[in-house]
């Protein structure tokens, strides 16, 4: 027709939609330094409270629990008060958690206040998405996220470094304390920029839904991250809320076709789109967050670095990340992503490989080498495969489609962490018994990692003992990368099934769709 307006893909990127990206950038930031930052202060955690390892992760896994049981109100509640706000009263929650989280005094106060700012951090990535999918319309999802890669991309790139500094220069309260100036700025910024609110007359709330399924993922995600902890899963801390928590979740799975307002709408994966990216995503999490949590670990404990060299050798990644991200952003509008994300995937198999054959003293050139190549392809992977998972569904399925992903997302990461601690933690126990004067039994890998993360507690310590501990380890980390080596190939799969033809314009007109989710 002669009087239709010109497609959006002529369009660029404006004034305004480059204004409300700036809102959601400071807030992703925000949440993505503080998941990075609190990964490499684990060790400082333990040396500060007097904790084992498995219990500062809780400082990790708190915050996990308390995204996975706010998450799935956010569609409902972004309905009926608004997107503005709520947003910016998930900005002021995660804000006044990092503050009581500088001022905690035990592992124990620390871990509850993680919790609370994770009850902030959880609606922060949705709201923001959907609040940009409204701004820029799907036809330049990709064009905008080429734009925001970059800035996005400098949280997992400086929050190591960044962290690894503050703790080396100052301490590890700072590390939560840089994310109270981010957040009185986006604060501001959101109550300027973002438009006024308008909520549509609210859905009906399904409370039966959610009282099966905050508790049951809350439930499943606590057994699961208890098992390192435990070291099995007959443990009844690990099994118990295990079964209790998947026996919620299936049963709302099976009353939640029943609902025409479900808490989750799981009718959205009827969307083939969705429904085989959201496959990918979650079998690809399992793998990129179990190795993500072996990295730095590697990095502190079998060579020894400090917290800020552990970050600067983290931060090749990211930077190969930056160079494909804008190219990934820009081809999405133009490519079917079947045809790009299998071979970013094929890069990161081949990045990871090399972690697969770790020694103690495997060359740096080597690992920031493949490090740089695992970025190159994570800049091709999880934006384009969330571009095709949700530029697909209708405006009014924007908020429910983007809390069903990071659901996804969050179980994933939740799995992926346990495999690999438990794995990781199985193999250290298998090096070799060394009785102490105390009557106590320790390990040789476990005696030369407290000497590499703390050599003035191990004066005068056997040299060869502490040698052929640390190289047990690197082969216990090699051991265990084999296994994320192996999910990321498996991930081909479902990634071959990703749509490889260009979609038709919507018949209907509707410019709506939603974007993709970034990672948390």
């Amino acid at each position: 027709m002669s009087g239709r307006p010109a497609p959006v893909t002529a369009q660029k990127l404006d004034g305004a939609v480059l204004k409300v990206a700036g809102v959601v950038v400071l807030g992703a930031i925000m949440s993505i330094l503080d998941v990075t930052v609190v990964s490499v202060a684990l060790p400082t955690f333990q040396e500060e409270f007097g904790a084992t390892y498995a219990r500062v992760a809780w400082t990790m896994t708190g915050y996990t629990l308390a995204l996975a049981t706010v998450i799935p109100l956010t569609g409902w509640a972004a309905d009926r008060f608004g997107t503005k706000r709520l947003y910016m009263a998930a900005v002021a929650l995660f804000t006044v958690g990092s503050v009581l989280c500088a001022t905690a005094g035990s592992i124990t106060t620390l871990i509850a206040f993680r919790v609370l700012q994770g009850l902030g951090g959880g609606m922060l990535m949705p709201l923001g998405m959907t609040i940009m999918t409204r701004a820029a319309g799907p036809e330049r999802i990709g064009r905008l996220m080429a734009v925001l890669g970059i800035p996005m991309l400098l949280g997992p790139i400086m929050g190591p470094i960044l962290g690894g500094w503050l703790i080396d220069v100052a301490t590890w309260h700072w590390i939560f304390l840089i994310n109270l100036p981010i957040g009185v700025i986006a604060l501001v910024y959101a109550y300027l920029v973002l438009p006024r609110d308008a909520p549509e007359p609210s859905e009906s709330f399904d409370f039966l839904g959610m009282l099966m399924l905050s508790p049951g993922l809350a439930a499943l995600l606590f057994g699961l991250s208890s098992l390192p902890e435990e070291g099995t899963i007959t443990a009844t801390r690990v099994w118990a809320p295990m079964v209790a928590g998947a026996l919620l979740v299936i049963g709302f799975v099976l009353y939640s076709f029943r609902p025409e307002h479900p808490l989750l709408d799981l009718r959205l994966f009827r969307n083939r789109n969705l429904a085989v990216a959201s496959i990918t995503i979650t079998v690809f999490i399992v793998a990129f967050m179990g190795a993500g949590l072996l990295f730095p670990s590697y990095f502190l404990q079998v060579r020894g670095e400090s917290t800020l060299h552990a970050g600067l050798l983290m931060a090749p990644q990211g930077l190969g990340a930056m160079v494909t991200m804008p190219i990934a952003g820009t081809l999405a509008d133009r490519v079917p992503v079947g045809r790009t994300v299998p071979f970013a995937l094929i890069l990161i198999a081949l990045g990871l490989f090399t972690f697969t054959q770790l020694a103690a003293d495997t060359s740096y050139w080597l690992l920031c080498g493949s490090l740089f190549v695992m970025g190159l392809g994570m800049g091709g992977t999880m934006m384009p495969i969330m571009t095709s998972a949700l530029k697909t569904l209708h405006s009014h399925e924007v908020a429910r489609g983007s809390t069903l992903v990071n659901i996804l997302q969050q179980i994933g990461g939740s799995i992926g962490t346990a495999i690999m601690s438990v794995l990781l933690t199985s193999h250290l126990d298998d090096s070799t018994p060394v009785p102490l004067p105390d009557g106590r039994t320790v390990t040789e890998a476990q005696i030369a990692i407290g000497a590499q993360l703390n050599p003035a507690a191990a004066p005068g310590a056997d040299s060869a003992l502490i040698q052929r501990g640390l190289d047990f380890a690197a082969g216990a980390f090699a051991s265990t990368f084999w296994v994320a080596f192996a999910l990321v190939v498996l991930t081909l799969v479902p990634a071959l099934f990703l749509p490889r033809r260009r979609r038709s314009a919507d018949p209907t007109g509707d410019q709506s769709a939603t974007a993709p989710i970034m990672v948390h």
